[in-house]
């Protein structure tokens, strides 16, 4: 699959080259609460928008992981990186795996956020209802948000999220990516893979914690390694951008 070069803005100018892909309710403007404790001085990060999100709400596709990997792929051809590491929250883990065996040679390690597995994410009739949904469903969105924290933020917290993935992504592109995200299967394909992994989860998070981590991605990266923020959910780079950041940099820069 050819890539395109979609909208993306870059922070810092350090040696540890990272593409940093957003998760399935933010663009890539999740990432300024991050982005505020990132030392430019340790690593340079490509922050991307996926067609559909952003800069990017209108841009057509398939709207698969496969396509956000290969647009990835083509964003580091623009920047001339040769070899760089993949930072992708939530669903934006499971394009960095695709990244990776697609261009084995040039993703040197993964940071995964919360993130989805090889595997996906199966979903129970009810509880596949609720996502489904929430492409057009504001208060399903609220609902998946509220859960995946632990229940543990007030209103202005949960509509602020909420309100942004309604204007920063696409309900078509939303609902697509579901599919992509959460109903692929391709775990064999990463099976004993040797790349350098770094796993973080928020230890108020029911849905990609220590237990779904421990259940697939420990079992088929012998390299990868696993470390829980205790005051995050689900969304770490705005819950805890500095434990965040400080766990990326240090794995950068080891």
């Amino acid at each position: 699959m050819t890539g395109q070069v979609l909208p993306y803005d870059v922070h810092g100018e350090g040696p540890g080259r990272a593409l940093v892909l957003h998760n399935w309710f933010g663009d890539r403007t999740s990432f300024a609460p991050l982005r505020a404790h990132l030392d430019g001085t340790v690593g340079t990060y490509a922050f991307v928008d996926c067609r559909g999100y952003g800069d990017a709400l209108d841009h057509a596709g398939a709207y698969t992981m496969e396509e956000v990997a290969a647009d990835a792929l083509a964003v580091a051809d623009d920047l001339g990186w040769d070899s760089f590491s993949v930072i992708g929250h939530s669903m934006g883990g499971k394009a960095a795996q695709l990244m990776l065996l697609d261009a084995p040679d040039r993703v040197r390690s993964i940071i995964g956020v919360s993130p989805v597995s090889a595997a996906g994410f199966p979903l129970d009739g009810e509880t596949w209802e609720l996502f489904a949904g929430a492409a057009e469903e504001p208060a399903n969105r609220r609902t998946i948000i509220d859960n995946t924290t632990g229940g543990r933020y007030d209103d202005a917290w949960l509509s602020a999220l909420v309100d942004r993935s309604l204007t920063r992504s696409s309900a078509t592109a939303f609902r697509a990516y579901l599919d992509s995200w959460s109903r692929t299967d391709f775990h064999e394909r990463v099976r004993d893979n040797p790349t350098p992994v770094l796993l973080v989860v928020g230890a108020h998070d029911p849905a990609l914690g220590t237990e779904a981590m421990e259940a697939t991605w420990l079992r088929w990266y012998p390299n990868a390694r696993l470390e829980v923020l205790k005051d995050a959910g689900h969304y770490a780079p705005e819950e805890t951008p500095q434990a965040l950041a400080e766990a990326i940099e240090a794995f950068l820069g080891a």
